[in-house]
């Protein structure tokens, strides 16, 4: 009897710190997903009025080398003269190095500047900085412990993604998932979700309308039309490893030739305006959304996805800021439209595909694709959508976008990534 009473205590015990844990995480949760939310609802409208005035007033695209120029600046007076971007929030998770929340105000300016006069890139990885500086500084002036604050951080970074793009399901497992691959945070599922949720709810009061795109035809599920999606997540896979690649030679190049921040801001700047005149067209400058739901609905230019790619190397290389994975979107959709047709494949799908599969490989983080895929593009065709990533995940490789990711199981064998590699 003694023992049975000694079990139904210690479970009654553990019941009631899970509880107590519940209770804890869902009201911080709620905080950070209203705080950030309402961050991040702030950006999305400072972003789309940035969008507009480029759009109306061209004249704004040869201010991109002072723009490029401010940003260093500001970064500078800032007393960040060494920004490591979205790795500076994978090292906030890890506990690693803390984020100053002087990191949010900066990136707000900073991206909106590039978008003001241009430059080509995204939103998303901005949101992430955004979110995990408010969410880190506020753990450290609250005096919360290193652990809480490394899942404060996770919740930071869905909050401003959700907020931004509308996608919370994403948003939360992404944040879990980017920074070690092939291990989940799940102490933060609990508070990472219900952040996502209410900046997502809030986002939405506010006027926000989450990204979703129509694809005009799913195939049906088959022998053949798996193997067609299988090999359109291979082709997707390379495209994300010469993505990355594009990434990383554009910063070292810039680092090796042109060493002066400020010159090379300008320089920077002065490359995308020649490029633009060159291409003679605008689609290339800011984040390039109606390109990518024009080739979800089945059209795309052929040369569409390795200009932006070589438009966002250029700007974020130089020091202009905003994120990458916008552009990683229209560089998947435009590619996928493309070259699904020659696989059979329908345009509208394939672009779709295209966009879920490139992300995954640059990013790593198959769960949060497929996620992503369903959505932004709805239920239907959801295992096509599981193959594309799926391949694309295993056929990238160890490399990304993010140097401080971490990959802790081989993407091959059932072991640790370390281990394999001695």
């Amino acid at each position: 009897m003694e023992e049975w009473k000694d079990i139904v205590s210690g479970e009654v015990e553990h019941l009631g710190a899970h509880l107590k844990a519940l209770v804890k995480w869902a009201v911080i949760a709620c905080a950070v997903g209203l705080g950030v939310g309402i961050v991040g609802v702030a950006f999305h409208m400072a972003i789309g009025w940035a969008t507009e005035l480029r759009l109306a007033h061209g004249w704004l695209l040869y201010l991109l080398p002072l723009a490029g120029m401010a940003i260093v600046g500001l970064y500078h007076l800032g007393g960040i003269h060494e920004d490591k971007g979205t790795n500076l929030v994978l090292n906030a998770v890890r506990g690693e190095t803390p984020m100053a929340f002087r990191t949010a105000p900066l990136i707000f300016l900073a991206s909106t500047l590039t978008h003001l006069c241009g430059g080509s890139s995204g939103r998303e990885g901005a949101a992430l900085q955004l979110g995990g500086a408010i969410a880190s500084s506020a753990g450290r002036r609250l005096g919360f412990a290193l652990e809480d604050r490394r899942i404060l951080v996770v919740c930071g970074m869905a909050s401003a993604f959700s907020a931004l793009f509308g996608t919370p399901l994403t948003a939360a497992v992404f944040a879990m998932e980017v920074v070690h691959v092939g291990v989940m945070h799940y102490a933060a599922l609990v508070p990472a979700t219900l952040s996502a949720l209410i900046a997502a709810l809030l986002a939405g009061g506010l006027g926000l309308v989450p990204t979703a795109y129509a694809v005009a035809q799913v195939p049906e599920l088959s022998p053949l039309s798996l193997a067609q999606t299988a090999a359109l997540g291979v082709l997707c896979a390379l495209v994300a490893i010469l993505f990355c690649q594009c990434m990383h030679v554009s910063h070292d190049f810039y680092q090796r030739f042109l060493p002066n921040p400020y010159l090379r801001a300008a320089a920077g700047g002065a490359i995308i305006i020649l490029l633009t005149l060159l291409v003679g067209t605008r689609d290339y400058n800011g984040a390039g959304g109606e390109v990518i739901a024009a080739a979800v609905s089945g059209s795309a230019v052929p040369p569409a996805f390795l200009l932006k790619m070589l438009f966002t190397a250029l700007t974020l290389g130089a020091g202009f800021k905003g994120g990458e994975i916008v552009p990683v979107f229209f560089t998947g959709a435009t590619f996928g439209c493309l070259v699904g047709p020659f696989l059979g494949l329908p345009a509208s799908f394939s672009a779709a595909a295209g966009m879920a599969a490139v992300f995954c490989g640059v990013t790593n983080c198959p769960m949060a694709s497929l996620i992503l895929a369903y959505e932004l593009f709805g239920g239907r065709g959801l295992g096509m959508y599981a193959v594309v990533c799926a391949v694309s995940y295993l056929v990238s490789g160890y490399g990304g976008l993010y140097s401080a990711q971490e990959i802790v199981y081989s993407k091959i064998r059932p072991e640790r990534y370390a281990r394999m590699r001695k």
